[in-house]
């Protein structure tokens, strides 16, 4: 009985355990502020703009979007097999390309892959 009792300490000491284990990201957000604007502006000048560049990234399966008052989210979830460092470049590249997003809107510097913690430090 002691042997089970020592043998089940031992064990559970060097079990190894992650409450949040690491998972790789498959899922690049793309953030956007135009103070005063809404949604349907933010959906012309952004959002449609962004989605129509993005057409030709590779690596992509699937781009959601949300137009709000005053910002705008966009999600991309890439296809398994590619590398989100290389798409996440590839997504700044073509959004860089843009040229004639609106004169009030803010800098684009929240492109990132990421999990859905950087997604909700935006709702909040």
């Amino acid at each position: 009985m002691f042997a089970v009792l020592l043998f089940g300490i031992i064990t559970f000491r060097t079990t190894q355990t992650t409450f949040f284990p690491d998972v790789e990201s498959h899922t690049i957000y793309i953030q956007a502020a135009y103070p005063g604007a809404s949604p349907e502006e933010i959906e012309e000048g952004i959002v449609l703009k962004i989605e129509d560049n993005l057409k030709g990234v590779t690596g992509v399966d699937r781009v959601t979007s949300t137009s709000s008052e005053n910002s705008a989210s966009i999600t991309l979830e890439l296809l398994s097999g590619y590398d989100i460092n290389e798409v996440l470049q590839d997504v700044k590249n073509a959004v860089d390309q843009i040229s004639s997003f609106p004169v009030d809107m803010e800098e684009l510097d929240r492109i990132q892959a990421g999990d859905a913690q950087f997604r909700r430090q935006f709702r909040d």
